[in-house]
């Protein structure tokens, strides 16, 4: 780690898991990681399964989005692992895969929208920040973001 961290950011830091929703979410939220210097990371994409209704998105594309997506953040780190969850509950799929891959912490760049968005979601933000068994770190966001 780089000196400016003490010690409690290394243990913070040692293991962050980084769900990603497509390539363009990957790549910035792997940037907006990147200044903290995290010591492994693992890239996480959780395909949404529909549970007895139809998946939204037929399951090649979505694990050709996964791959896609853990691509473009071992641009930005190399040696990042990739996990992919195939479940309804995107929120407890992150949890499940933060135990999984023994995660010390969830790094998450909120994808924004407006309210109503957040409302269908179930603000996925809220819920990951509210419902977490291990540190949730909330990424900044960009003017470009916007």
């Amino acid at each position: 780690m780089g000196s400016g961290h003490d010690s409690s950011q290394d243990d913070l830091l040692a293991h962050v898991l980084v769900p990603v929703a497509n390539e363009t979410d990957a790549e910035k939220t792997a940037m907006a990681l990147e200044p903290y210097d995290p010591d492994h990371v693992t890239a996480l994409h959780v395909v949404e399964k529909g549970e007895g209704v139809p998946d939204k998105t037929p399951v090649e594309q979505s694990e050709e989005l996964a791959a896609e997506s853990s691509t473009a953040v071992r641009r930005v780190f190399p040696d990042a692992d990739d996990h992919t969850a195939y479940a309804r509950n995107v929120v407890g799929a992150i949890f499940e895969a933060a135990d999984d891959v023994d995660a010390s912490a969830v790094a998450y760049r909120a994808r924004g929208g407006n309210r109503l968005m957040q409302f269908l979601s179930g603000d996925h933000s809220l819920k990951l920040v509210t419902r977490a068994d291990r540190p949730v770190i909330a990424l900044p966001r960009t003017e470009t973001d916007e």
